[in-house]
């Protein structure tokens, strides 16, 4: 079991790779590929990451969880592992938390790797291990705590 949760621990996910659907992600993060793929190999795997723009990803929230905006990462497990990140709301996200883009990105791409390992956030508790498990992933790749304030 995943500590402190109900959730069985899954094993190390292969990253297969990392899909550029929006060119945009490119200007706004450079080597973008390089850094999802680090990121997500660092917290265990993320199977398939597809930076995306904001219109698909609002597509498939509101397909799959009933929300008709953009979020900033969607993480599915089936048919294979998959995360799909939004880069307006990204870049939006890093620019209100004065964080580089790219700093971000990396968060996110570790916290839905994590998704995936079976962590979540839904209590105190668990929000706080997941935090802390985050910050050790990204303090490896030289990201800094984005729990940190200052």
């Amino acid at each position: 079991m995943e500590p402190g949760s109900s959730r069985p621990a899954r094993a190390g996910i292969q990253t297969d790779e990392v899909i550029v659907a929006d060119p945009a992600w490119r200007r706004l993060v450079p080597r973008v590929e390089a850094l999802a793929a680090r990121a997500a190999r660092a917290a265990g795997g993320a199977g398939t990451i597809v930076l995306a723009d904001d219109r698909q990803v609002r597509r498939l929230n509101a397909r799959h969880r009933g929300r008709n905006k953009p979020t900033n990462v969607l993480t599915y497990e089936e048919p294979a592992p998959e995360l799909i990140l939004a880069r307006g709301v990204v870049a939006r996200e890093a620019a209100a938390a004065r964080r580089r883009a790219a700093h971000h990105l990396a968060h996110l791409v570790v916290h839905g790797a994590l998704h995936l390992r079976g962590h979540d956030h839904h209590h105190p508790g668990e929000a706080r291990r997941m935090e802390m498990a985050e910050a050790r992933i990204l303090h490896r790749i030289g990201v800094p705590n984005p729990w940190r304030r200052g």
